[in-house]
């Protein structure tokens, strides 16, 4: 099979979805892999590197989508992009389809195979590592006086206290935000609605970290006082109430810092999302960082980590196949988004009211032996398509 690696186009966007080494070992494996030019550079992978493993450098996207069966990127099929899709293609991508209707819409029409692949990690996505740990730093810098901040430092100084963090979600985001600021000395408190999940948290920091769970009453009462407020909630699509109000984000001190990091519209109400270009806003006082995609501002390590942990996914497809490499990895047969012109994304189906069938049904693989996964997010459809 030819295999595409893309350059991804979305602003501020610097991270590329397979590096030299990931594509040394595709054409190991006795692939064809094509690479436009200046897909891995931003990141620091030149295209000489990526001709050194015998990979070919084709000038434009529309070569990679004329000429390859599996294309890949990081980020979105943008409107540009709709119209290169070829039947039976394969497209392996950062799709968030339930949140984009026109893109869902454009993968049905011209029927390609395509993976979502933020629905595809077994142990929790680099990005999210990155996104936690890098955001956490985003907002200290949005502290400063310099962008608005109330110019607190994290652990204080001599007479002057450090600040107050609280965290709301304790998965991956949230964790890895409370590794930077707690071991910088910030005080931090950490929300979730899992009581196992603040459990471990305690355990693992020798009870120094402060654990709550997670609602608008407990988040009330601490608002005033926090300095930094970091939001790693999966929020559900669809969900109409705020877990922050405009009037809660008030009760915040003057100078304080919110950092969404999730960008789901819903858990606070005065979030928009921001580029790296023009990251901060201020509303009702507290300065808001809301950057869609914070991992692309440190390229380069992000990409090391997020290829490698996709290219067994990639080469599962290019060397057994869908049907097979479904059937092995159910993370990846759950993160199959649409199939030949059929929906098998189960939120999408909810959220967008679109009738899907499910991906061991339309690859004919529902009586084999099946990788077990779990749901990717807790919302459900039953409005199947009969074929």
């Amino acid at each position: 099979m030819i295999f595409g690696v893309l350059k991804d186009i979305k602003n501020g966007e610097y991270r590329v979805i397979a590096t030299p080494s990931e594509v040394s070992t595709i054409i190991d494996d006795g692939h064809k892999v094509l690479v436009q030019k200046g897909a891995g550079e931003k990141a620091g992978f030149a295209d000489e590197d990526y001709v050194k493993t015998g990979a070919e450098i084709v000038d434009t996207m529309e070569e990679i989508y004329s000429k390859c069966d599996l294309v890949a990127k990081v980020k979105e099929i943008e409107p540009c992009e709709y119209d290169l899709l070829r039947e039976n293609q394969i497209i392996f991508t950062c799709i968030h389809p339930a949140a984009h209707e026109e893109e869902v819409q454009a993968l049905l029409d011209k029927k390609v195979i395509a993976f979502t692949a933020e629905d595809s990690h077994r142990y929790g996505s680099p990005n999210c590592e990155a996104a936690g740990k890098q955001g956490a730093l985003m907002g200290l810098e949005s502290l400063l006086s310099i962008n608005g901040g109330s110019g607190k430092f994290v652990s204080g100084l001599a007479g002057a206290p450090g600040i107050k963090v609280l965290i709301l979600g304790g998965g991956i985001v949230g964790k890895s935000a409370l590794q930077v600021l707690q071991s910088l000395g910030a005080w931090v408190t950490v929300m979730d609605v899992n009581i196992a999940t603040l459990r471990e948290i305690g355990k693992l920091y020798n009870e120094k970290v402060n654990t709550q769970i997670s609602n608008k009453y407990n988040i009330k009462k601490m608002l005033p006082e926090i300095d930094l407020l970091i939001n790693s909630v999966k929020w559900p699509k669809g969900k109409n109430d705020f877990l922050i109000d405009r009037e809660m984000v008030k009760m915040m001190p003057e100078g304080s810092v919110i950092v969404d990091i999730s960008n789901d519209y819903g858990v606070i109400e005065t979030f928009h999302e921001t580029t790296h270009e023009n990251p901060r806003y201020v509303e009702e006082g507290v300065v808001h960082y809301c950057v869609g995609n914070i991992p692309g501002a440190i390229a380069n390590s992000t990409t090391i980590a997020y290829a490698a942990s996709v290219n067994p996914h990639i080469r599962n497809i290019l060397n057994l196949g869908i049907e097979k490499a479904c059937a092995k990895d159910g993370f990846l047969r759950r993160s199959l988004t649409s199939y030949k012109g059929y929906l098998t994304h189960e939120e999408t189906s909810a959220i967008q009211n679109r009738p899907w069938i499910k991906p061991e049904d339309i690859l004919n693989i529902s009586n084999e032996k099946l990788d077990p996964a779990p749901p990717a997010t807790v919302t459900r459809s039953e409005n199947f398509i009969k074929l």
